[in-house]
């Protein structure tokens, strides 16, 4: 896979997870259940957004995930457009996934009930940062030289 083309795969996955982020905090705020959400105990957003662990120091996590997105969107386009920003787009990507694996880590082991959309959030940064990776092992230029 060529850099460009992890770059903007990054760029792409970025914009859904934004998405899926803003989907969620909408969630956090809404009084009313959910009911593309709620398939019974085990799989229920309304629980994982409505809970304790739904923020960090007051702010909503699914905010933090809209913040993180559109950093990782910019380092990609940034790094697209000539100024190499891999090494923060991987660092960006890794804090990333290191939060969302303490996140599902919650879901299982304490709340005991999943999020579609925290899982769905989950896969999208796993992604990412294999397209980083890629990205940061990548040589080839990211267009070729005029002659």
């Amino acid at each position: 896979m060529s850099r460009r083309a992890a770059l903007t795969g990054i760029i792409i996955l970025s914009i859904l997870g934004l998405a899926i982020s803003s989907l969620s905090l909408v969630n956090h705020y809404s009084t009313s259940k959910s009911s593309y959400c709620s398939f019974g105990d085990n799989f229920n957003c309304d629980i994982v957004n409505r809970s304790i662990y739904s923020q960090v120091s007051g702010v909503p996590v699914a905010l933090i995930g809209m913040i993180g997105y559109v950093v990782l969107a910019l380092l990609s386009w940034l790094t697209r457009r000539g100024n190499d920003q891999r090494g923060f787009m991987i660092a960006a990507a890794l804090a990333g996934l290191g939060f969302s694996l303490y996140l599902t880590y919650i879901e299982k082991f304490v709340l005991a009930t999943w999020c579609i959309l925290c899982l769905s959030s989950f896969a999208i940064i796993v992604l990412i940062t294999i397209l980083s990776l890629l990205a940061m092992r990548s040589s080839q230029p990211l267009s070729s030289p005029i002659t």
